[in-house]
């Protein structure tokens, strides 16, 4: 039996059965790791193997702490790991080792799982295509001269190729999702609050980005969102959490879906993407469910005028020790300056007004669901891109204006914080993924992972169509 094609729940219950132990789980996916990272860059910082082989060992024998027990994880270079290098793909930061444990590492840790290493992202996680100038490039399992995503792509692509079982990721614009589709795999943004972060910096106004599970499965990525999830007293808006593996059973029969396409054509895509994503509408309905196709039920201009503001304002804010030192603002990539000096620009009024855009968004959204149990977007405008390229330039014969916003398509999800699961939804024709979102109001994250399992019991294109090695 190959051990890296099992799913994290899979392995979590053989272990706890003892028909398999963790030094074995972890010698297949190190072996797995030196077959084919080389060629995909997605786990990086990559801990001894002896070391990992001798914690594995010790693990066979201890005392479970959680369902993670024994399974190697690569966290995501966005999250401080204790004794484990933390780059942020920063060269300000290639060599820095924390201390301790951000509190999404500490939880994960606490429920079982080895550190192995890290997984790619871009520097500052700006931008969803993974390269940096302190561990390269993370390509794409289906098509190595082609982008990962981001900025999970180091956590996708690992996940696509069964170098980890699960990953954990960070989605501020789109950075669960998008990975997940060019990778087929799955990802999901929390509605915001359920996975908590740091008490550091602003904790008031920075509720914009969360962290989140992937995974191969929809239980893996339900479960791993259990040991995620739960208030932070120190941190406001903290949502308590539940055991999501358990609120998992359901069909889609009267589950009624909003299909928001392309909004109206706001959002440019290349072609195939709509077609791949109504032919998955169509299966839903199939299955049960109500689709109802709607036009844009706000004007995207405003939510990209509040994304854009907000943003900026965000880093601005709290990269301004970075920028105000002239030789760490010289190590800065491009895209971090642009979003820095255009929040340096800001003022009140037009943070106050962004607020209030993203606020009347929100009511509208929130009346919406009261006839909607979900509404579906595409989760990308392009298909996986060169890894040369640094963001697609052009959608569909449209100039794209910023370096983020060829992917627009998420912003009416990540600006109100709303629960999001990218599902697969097949391969267009060069062979490369796509996935769509799934999105529930706030709060309602259990409902949505539901969906998801049913699509996933239906579909399962990890499964079907992994990577070829």
């Amino acid at each position: 039996m190959d051990l890296t094609a099992q799913s994290a729940s899979d392995l979590s219950r053989r272990i706890a059965a003892r028909q398999v132990a963790p030094s074995e789980v972890m010698a297949a996916h190190l072996e797995r790791i030196a077959a084919v990272n080389g060629a995909l860059n997605a786990v990086v910082s990559l801990r001894d193997p002896d070391v990992l082989m001798a914690e594995a060992r010790a693990a066979d024998d201890a005392e479970p702490q959680g369902w993670l027990h024994g399974l190697p994880l690569a966290v995501k270079d966005l999250c401080a790991t204790a004794g484990l290098r933390t780059t942020w793909g920063s060269p300000l930061f290639a060599d820095f080792v924390p201390a301790k444990d951000d509190l999404l590492a500490a939880r994960m840790r606490g429920a079982g799982a080895i550190f192995i290493g890290k997984t790619n992202t871009p520097e500052w996680g700006h931008g969803s295509h993974s390269f940096n100038p302190v561990h390269g490039v993370t390509r794409n399992p289906y098509d190595p001269a082609r982008t990962a995503g981001g900025s999970s792509g180091g956590a996708a692509a690992a996940l696509a190729a069964r170098m980890v079982p699960v990953a954990d990721g960070s989605d501020m614009m789109g950075s669960l999702r998008n990975p997940a589709a060019f990778c087929n795999v799955y990802g999901f943004r929390p509605s915001w609050g359920l996975v908590p972060s740091d008490a550091e910096g602003d904790t008031f106004l920075a509720t914009l980005a969360t962290e989140g599970p992937m995974g191969r499965t929809v239980e893996d990525v339900a479960r791993l969102l259990t040991v995620q999830a739960g208030v932070n007293p120190e941190v406001p808006f903290g949502r308590e959490g539940l055991d999501f593996g358990a609120a998992l059973n359901t069909d889609l029969r009267g589950k009624r879906i909003a299909w928001l396409a392309d909004w109206g054509g706001a959002y440019a895509m290349e072609p195939g993407i709509l077609p791949l994503c109504e032919a998955a509408l169509r299966q839903m309905e199939e299955m049960g469910a109500r689709v109802a196709p709607l036009p844009p039920p706000f004007p995207a201009e405003k939510l990209w005028q509040a994304w854009t503001v907000l943003r900026a304002m965000l880093n601005a804010g709290g990269m301004k020790a970075l920028y105000d030192d002239p030789a760490k603002r010289a190590q800065l990539k491009p895209e971090t300056l642009w979003e820095i000096e255009q929040g340096r620009g800001l003022s009140a009024a037009a943070v106050h007004e962004a607020s209030v855009i993203r606020s009347r968004y929100y009511a509208h959204m929130a009346r919406l669901f009261t006839r909607f149990d979900a509404v579906v977007l595409p989760t990308a405008q392009v298909w996986p891109f060169p890894v040369e390229w640094r963001w697609p330039q052009e959608v569909a014969g449209r100039r794209m204006d910023t370096y983020h916003r060829w992917m627009e398509v998420v912003i009416p999800i990540s600006l109100i914080g709303l629960p999001a699961l990218s599902v697969p939804v097949g391969f267009g024709a060069a062979g490369l993924p796509m996935g769509m979102q799934i999105a529930g109001p706030v709060g309602a994250d259990a409902a949505v992972l539901a969906i998801g399992q049913a699509w996933h019991l239906a579909t399962d294109w990890p499964g079907k169509q992994p990577p070829r090695d």
